[in-house]
């Protein structure tokens, strides 16, 4: 089966490029599961139930998330409904939401870094706990690393080798050129990307973070403007197996 999963969709410019480009996407490779990280999508931080709704009506299956789920609180009792959101695995017990959902023979998971990234539980441990309590575990997982480290990345990537079908990054939205099968069959990317704008920084106006840089007084930053590009990758697994057979980079660009 093949799996695409989109990197950190920023703003509107990036749900408008997505609901613009996925349709072409599916229709060309036969894709048959679509995740994204959403937890952008609302003004360039956070998630909305219709910034939500927008990426689920143009095609994607589950959304993922990061640090950034909580900034619009309309969106946490949502966590716990029917909507295919998750937030990652390892913050403490009694966090609303979940951080895994299973759709078909696919589970995908959703994990936050801990370096430079704040105090959670460790992903390496929560992650052996998850594979070695489920009684009956699907046979393809897909699993979202929000981190900033590489080499935390790249560590939870060699950790999980041959355990999970893919260990695919996200947070830095820069896309990185390692998109690999480790040895054990685990298809790995350091960082998808991000679809938005590509005149920006990370999807921000250039200005707006310049000056944040130049003067150290925080505000909030407004989301880039022109040229979207659509930042994938493709993933193809053995359905009975779990085992990646490939994963190559995706990328559109539009107006």
């Amino acid at each position: 089966m093949l799996i695409l999963v989109i990197g950190d969709v920023i703003g509107r410019p990036g749900r408008q490029a997505l609901a613009k480009l996925l349709p072409g996407i599916v229709e060309q490779y036969g894709v048959d599961l679509v995740v994204a990280n959403a937890e952008n999508i609302a003004g360039g931080i956070g998630v909305t139930l219709a910034t939500a709704q927008e990426l689920l009506e143009a095609g994607v299956d589950v959304l993922t998330s990061g640090n950034h789920v909580w900034a619009e609180r309309e969106i946490i009792p949502h966590l716990d409904g029917e909507l295919p959101i998750i937030r990652p695995l390892n913050y403490p017990p009694g966090v609303p939401g979940r951080g895994y959902l299973t759709v078909g023979p696919v589970m995908v998971v959703n994990l936050i870094g801990r370096t430079f990234m704040g105090s959670f539980d460790c992903p390496f441990r929560t992650m052996d706990r998850l594979l070695g309590g489920l009684e009956s575990k699907p046979p393809v997982i897909i699993v979202d690393f929000h981190a900033e480290a590489t080499s935390e990345k790249v560590a939870l990537g060699r950790y999980l080798d041959g355990r999970v079908s893919a260990v695919l990054g996200t947070h830095t939205h820069v896309g990185t050129i390692d998109t690999r099968l480790l040895p054990q069959g685990t298809a790995y990317v350091t960082d998808i990307g991000m679809t938005g704008p590509i005149d920006s920084v990370i999807g921000d106006d250039i200005e707006a973070v310049t000056s944040r840089f130049l003067t150290m007084i925080p505000h909030r930053l407004a989301v880039g403007k022109g040229r979207v590009e659509l930042n994938a990758v493709l993933v193809e697994v053995d359905e009975a197996s779990g085992r990646a057979l490939g994963i190559e980079r995706v990328s559109r660009e539009v107006d």
